[in-house]
């Protein structure tokens, strides 16, 4: 079957680049491969899904087109490419010739134009199926029986295949040719494309349905009445040429044959050196299969080139282009001093050793993930490089080992060490001292890349570990390990290898911390908050089930009553969760909106955003987004929560993540506590399961307007400063700043009013957001006025939010008050939307990490202080500004004092810092 697929090439770039803008994918050399990385997922898509006959990658060049000559601003208002994007487009070129894919491009044309081109040359030569790869719809004009677009998957999402059903009713068009109809009264704003001025889609549609073309349009222009009539004729030109600009040509003189844009195999030889350069693991093995590893490839090739390939480098004049050397050593290729303990005389030796040096890195091998069910096999040592111990699991072991994980003086090191740790407590084992763990050294050292220990031997110590699946080949996600078929001295030099990088590791990590200015952030703060996270992790805290079923039934009588108000208010039932059946209810049929917004597919935008703005105006959407609110808390936390409850301990752990956020802040997941909504009445009363031990209290500390006086002590503003000083409602002080009345006068809109400026202004809020956040209540311009009127007010943040974007600028990252550190690559992007985002981070980062970092260090105070203390009472979460306790009935007024001065003096700031406790039965009562 000849199928012919065509790729957008710069298209796919774009949209890869753009898809993880918020989570760039860089090497270990810190270059941006997001579009690499996207462009070349398609490509395998593509080939292995699809399995296309013949394929080609269509480009754009610089040089001018016939568009330029009849529109001088065609894609004049577009910015400037990413710099990122820019260097990574040389590489598509490399990878689509690896795959065997020809690249097309060619001055004077589009890719656009190239494409439809073969596209309708390949249909009257006889191919069956002809595929624009390409997520812009302007394609859509091109497509025929046979020709179709495809638009690959993204997100998760599946790719979606248009043909001329679909293009017709993504744009409400009776033929696809009145595509480039459409765009010639609607615009192109990418392209700056003008249309005629006040004729949207929906405008459009209806004039093209009666008219048929723009042509028709214009020669029926009397039939039009008043300021429409005006418009199109004032810009029948400008139409005229709009449409011309939009339409793809058909006869580019492209050389091609259909015997060169027939697929050819991959080429590994080619492939491998670019999956090394680029860091693609995952990639390579969907290609060579899981045991591909590009470091091993490479080694590969390097020694095939230097047998094979020499004698001709030398004929080359030496320009062969070699793969660069990569000297990437296994456990074979040293003498290695891996010793298994089988007797006490052996565990003797071994604890004098590690006494003896001091300090010592170590790693747990267990059934399982969860150390609450998981056995301990046993637990690997190392003292230095390529030497080290196992030691299999016994009473005798532990009874020999417990004394030195116990003693404090000695220094313990690992990779993902919170985990060992509590492997060792379920144990019986506590662990004291410093541990040091190179996964979190690495987070703070490179923090956008990934801190696998098998990745990270690859990347810093050209070393290729011994993977699990050589273990075990056949483990299935989930299931307890058995150790039973595994040859002992294999399993010991797994075991020990992992120990031994680790040391070896961290003798790196410790000067590149210095450097980076991260050293203080590592052992003052995550250093001494590991074994916290341990102890509550491993505490949890209780759940009353009943109490979440019957918040449950609460809230589905409540999901049916908004479903049926609805149903009422719509006429008619349909699918409330199908964005399409929704936006045809609200803006076909109750036409809430004049002109609705759209996304890229043509469908009607139903997002919260956009249903935010309608609420307040229309009853219909305040219930669908109440309706959606309450049946994502009713699938996230009512149904999901009774499966969290550990049967060995009947409470919920939840697990906390350092080196997860860029802020610094604790990420909670398996089950996340932190998103338990605390705004919506019906969200909040989920936190009524959670409950304190028999006879027990709960007591929620929570730092009082954390952000904000941060912000004022960063600021040094006066007016920010003085409000908190003289403890007065910082949002009325606010209000009564911004509108000018006295603090009595300040009326409950201008509180609230004052309340968003002063959560939003921080984080880069412009008038149009504060207008949205605020319902409509006030225009854009109102907005605007408020927020000129609030800096005027607070000159010192505007000052503070300028001298932030400079030191980035100049720096390259910015910090918290501890040190932390935020690296903005982006941050002299020539790319305004790119540099905007870069520079809002540089804003808030400080303010949230430092947030972050107090809470840290809080948490770190009051765990020593309630040990000393030998209290009963136990921390047991945390969740964003706020600590929860459990509290036994004797010890309240001795846990109010810990915590408040452990949170309170946690850092000392130019503000005052205030929180507040709650005691209750239950985690909403006490918050």
């Amino acid at each position: 079957m000849k199928t012919l697929y065509l790729l957008d090439g710069m298209a796919l770039a774009y949209r890869a680049h753009f898809a993880l803008i918020r989570s760039p994918i860089y090497t270990s050399k810190g270059f941006n491969t997001s579009a690499i990385f996207g462009f070349t997922g398609t490509l395998i898509e593509l080939m292995i899904n699809r399995q296309p006959s013949h394929m080609a990658v269509v480009f754009d060049t610089d040089a001018p087109t016939e568009r330029h000559e009849l529109h001088k601003e065609y894609k004049a208002n577009r910015e400037d490419m990413p710099e990122d994007l820019s260097a990574a487009l040389p590489h598509l070129d490399r990878i689509a010739e690896a795959f065997g894919i020809p690249v097309l491009k060619k001055d004077g044309y589009e890719a656009d134009d190239i494409i439809g081109t073969l596209a309708h040359r390949a249909e009257a030569d006889g191919f069956e199926e002809i595929f624009m790869v390409t997520p812009d719809k302007d394609f859509g004009q091109l497509v025929t029986e046979k020709i179709k677009m495809y638009r690959p998957s993204r997100k998760g999402d599946a790719a979606e295949i248009w043909g001329i059903k679909e293009i017709c009713e993504k744009w409400g068009i009776e033929r696809v040719e009145q595509v480039i109809d459409m765009l010639g009264l609607c615009g192109d704003v990418s392209d700056n494309i003008p249309g005629v001025p006040g004729i949207g889609p929906k405008t459009a549609e209806k004039l093209l349905a009666k008219y048929d073309t723009v042509e028709g349009l214009l020669d029926h222009v009397d039939e039009l009445k008043g300021k429409q009539q005006e418009k199109v004729r004032d810009n029948a030109e400008q139409a005229l040429l709009s449409k011309k600009l939009a339409t793809i040509q058909l006869d580019v003189p492209v050389e091609a044959s259909w015997d060169d844009l027939q697929l050819d195999e991959p080429d590994k030889e080619k492939l491998v050196p670019i999956f090394t350069e680029f860091e693609f693991r995952t990639l390579g093995k969907r290609i060579f299969g899981n045991d591909f590893s590009v470091q091993e490839a490479a080694q590969d090739l390097v020694l095939k080139s230097e047998d094979d390939e020499k004698a001709a480098a030398k004929d080359d004049g030496g320009q062969l282009d070699l793969i660069p050397e990569m000297p990437f050593k296994k456990l074979s290729d040293f003498e290695t001093d891996y010793r298994v303990v089988r007797d006490t005389e052996g565990l003797d030796e071994l604890v004098q050793a590690l006494r003896d040096a001091g300090e010592f890195a170590f790693d747990t091998e267990t059934t399982a993930l969860n150390p609450r069910s998981a056995d301990l096999v046993g637990l690997s040592f190392s003292t230095k490089a390529h030497s080290g111990w196992w030691v299999p699991t016994s009473k005798d072991a532990l009874a020999a080992l417990r004394p030195v994980f116990a003693d404090p003086s000695l220094t313990k090191i690992g990779h993902n060490l919170k985990f060992d740790l509590a492997v060792l407590a379920e144990q019986d084992c506590p662990v004291n001292g410093a541990c040091y763990d190179t996964m979190l050294a690495h987070a703070l050292i490179d923090p956008e890349q990934r801190h696998n220990l098998d990745v990270l031997a690859e990347d810093i110590l050209q070393y290729s570990t011994i993977r699990f699946s050589e273990l075990f080949p056949e483990a299935k996600k989930g299931e307890a390990l058995d150790y039973s078929g595994v040859e002992p001295q294999a399993l010991a030099n797994y075991a020990i290898e992992d120990a031994d990088i680790a040391l070896q590791l961290l003798e790196g990590f410790k000067p590149r911390l210095d450097e980076v200015g991260q050293a203080k952030v590592f052992f003052e703060i995550e250093t001494p908050l590991l074994p916290v996270l341990v102890a509550m992790e491993r505490e949890g805290i209780r759940m009353c089930e009943q109490t979440l079923k019957d918040t449950g039934l609460s809230i589905q009588d409540h999901i049916i009553a908004l479903q049926d108000s609805v149903y009422e208010a719509a006429g008619r039932e349909f699918n409330l969760n199908s964005p399409k059946q929704l936006g045809e209810v609200l803006f076909d049929e109750l036409k809430l909106v004049e002109k609705p917004k759209k996304t890229r597919t043509g469908q009607y935008a139903t997002n919260e955003q956009v249903l935010s703005t309608l609420a307040p105006k229309h009853q219909i959407v305040a219930d669908l987004l109440e309706y959606r609110q309450l049946s994502k808390l009713r699938s996230t936390y009512i149904d999901a929560l009774p499966n969290s409850v550990d049967p060995k301990t009947g409470r919920v752990h939840t697990h906390y993540g350092q080196v997860q956020t860029a802020t610094g802040r604790l990420s909670s997941n398996d089950p996340n506590l932190q998103n338990i909504p605390v705004r919506s009445e019906r969200g909040r009363e989920i936190r009524k399961a959670f409950v304190p031990r028999e006879g027990w209290k709960l007591l929620a500390a929570d730092y009082s307007q954390i952000e904000l006086r941060i912000l004022a002590a960063l600021t040094g503003d006066e007016g920010l400063l003085t409000a908190f000083k003289e403890k007065r409602d910082i949002h009325t002080a606010t209000a009564a700043k911004i509108f000018d009345v006295a603090l009595d006068a300040v009326t409950r809109d201008q509180r609230s009013t004052a309340k968003m400026v002063n959560f939003g202004i921080p984080y880069g809020i412009s008038a149009f957001g504060l207008s949205q956040r605020l319902g409509g209540a006030v225009s854009r311009t109102e907005a605007q006025d408020i927020i000129d009127q609030y800096f005027k007010q607070f000159p010192g943040i505007p000052s503070y939010m300028e001298a932030q974007k400079k030191k980035a600028k100049k720096q390259g990252y910015v910090e918290t008050v501890c040190g932390r550190r935020r690296s903005l690559r982006d941050i002299n992007s020539s790319n305004g939307t790119i540099r905007a985002a870069a520079e809002r981070n540089a804003i808030n980062m400080p303010i949230q990490g430092t947030a972050a970092d107090m809470i840290k260090l809080a948490m770190v105070r009051i765990q020593k202080s309630m040990t000393e203390a030998q209290l009963k009472s136990r921390m047991l979460l945390q969740v964003h500004d706020e600590l929860v306790f459990d509290m036994h009935p004797d010890e309240e007024t001795q846990l109010r004092e810990l915590v408040t001065e452990g949170m309170v003096g946690a850092l000392e700031l130019d503000c005052p810092i205030e929180i507040e406790i709650g005691i209750g039965d239950n985690w909403l009562e006490a918050h």
